[in-house]
């Protein structure tokens, strides 16, 4: 066992990794209009480069939790050094569009590799309640870091700094984690017996994994998607697009720390449907209205997708047990997989409502107002889905836990 002075070192190292990961979203939400302008790049294409965020992460994720026993935590995290440094140095000295898609790739290799590593490091330092209130505590530091990195990337475009000055802030964090991790002793990696290699993929296959595999994708573009453009679609609302990105995620920072209770009380399936109903009515109020009730649909958008991604990789881990560590890693890398799919096509969809609108005659923030809308009211179609898969995977609960208990009788 490692002693708690070692164990509070690679907790605190988990933690800044994680905020580098959330730095890496929330400061280049900030800085893709100054990337568009400079490099002269169209919304698609500045969607293949968010795209390539979200393409390295599942990658290092599922390859990570492949080799987490055989090759180690220590290992990957040096993985994800190495490629979260050369994510934001290629990104500074970037030449063009080329360069910001491989340098993005970089980074999110990197940010799937410290997903891949420290849940089931910390896992392994702590077991039963401890293990579940630090993972927990872990996991907050996600939208806790964007709320930060938001804020930083607010105030230095406001004070007119640019845009590689923000990408050399992400510096910050990874050299703290590294520093933390230096010299420590990891936990010894922990093999469950419970469920070998073809046991995960047997029950990989069962109709059950495979639904929540289909909503996982779709939980994740109606998280990801909104956030990801706000800045380019809410900046002529007449609110603040990073303090709504700030607002969203400070919001479910808190929702996801109490997020116990609420399952308790209203179950899995509960909370993923009223999730989907939130994220459905805080999309639709974002492409309706403008000024002040724009932090309105803030607050329902955040309150929608606040759950969605604990709460589906939890299903997985409790109504899918013998899919094991390989199922709960395949979920969360089909959820960055599908948004890395959708991003290009929304920046598309971007491109041909300016395109529309231009021709009616709109200029200037109307333009931009206006394309931005109608392309989050496309996205409403996702949560829309949601409600009724929800809906079915709650009778489908209900109907096993009759005919169990009809059995069991």
């Amino acid at each position: 066992m490692t002693n708690d002075v070692n164990k509070s070192a690679l907790f605190n190292g988990s933690c800044f990794a994680l905020i580098t990961t959330a730095f890496t979203f929330a400061i280049r939400a900030g800085i893709l209009p100054q990337l568009g302008q400079q490099f002269n790049l169209t919304a698609e294409e500045l969607g293949f480069i968010n795209s390539m965020w979200f393409l390295g992460f599942p990658i290092s994720m599922i390859i990570g939790g492949l080799v987490y026993h055989s090759f180690g935590p220590r290992n990957i995290m040096r993985v994800a050094f190495v490629a979260h440094t050369l994510g934001i140095i290629l990104t500074i000295y970037a030449t063009g569009y080329a360069g910001l898609l491989i340098s993005t790739l970089f980074i999110g290799f990197g940010n799937g590799c410290t997903e891949a590593a420290c849940n089931p490091m910390i896992a392994d330092l702590w077991s039963g309640v401890k293990m579940n209130k630090m993972l927990n505590r872990f996991h907050m530091w996600f939208p806790g870091g964007i709320v930060i990195g938001s804020l930083i990337s607010k105030f230095m475009t406001d004070a007119h700094l640019s845009w590689q000055l923000q990408m050399w802030v992400l510096m910050i964090p990874t050299v703290i984690y590294a520093f933390l991790f230096y010299g420590k002793t990891f936990p010894k990696a922990q093999v469950e017996g419970a469920a070998s290699l073809s046991e995960n993929l047997k029950a990989m296959i069962s109709p059950l994994y495979i639904f929540l595999f289909c909503c996982m994708a779709l939980t994740a573009i109606t998280e990801f998607g909104p956030q990801q453009w706000v800045g380019l679609i809410m900046a002529s609302s007449g609110a603040s697009p990073m303090l709504i990105l700030a607002l969203v995620t400070g919001l479910m920072a808190v929702g996801r720390y109490f997020a116990g209770p609420a399952v308790a009380k209203l179950g899995q399936t509960g909370v993923l449907l009223g999730s989907a109903i939130f994220a459905t009515i805080g999309i639709y109020l974002f492409s309706t209205v403008t000024g002040p009730l724009v932090y309105l649909a803030a607050i329902c958008f955040a309150i929608g997708v606040c759950y969605f991604w604990p709460t589906m990789v939890g299903a997985v881990a409790q109504r899918v047990p013998l899919s094991g560590a390989l199922g709960m890693s395949i979920i969360g890398g089909v959820g960055m997989f599908s948004t890395s799919i959708f991003q290009p096509i929304i920046g598309r969809w971007i491109d041909k409502a300016t395109a529309e609108s231009a021709a009616k005659g709109l200029t200037g923030d109307a333009l931009t107002l206006t394309a931005g809308q109608e392309t989050l009211a496309k996205i409403t179609i996702f949560p829309a889905i949601l409600i009724v898969l929800f809906i079915v995977l709650f009778i489908w609960q209900r109907k096993n836990k009759t005919e169990g208990a009809v059995a069991g009788h």
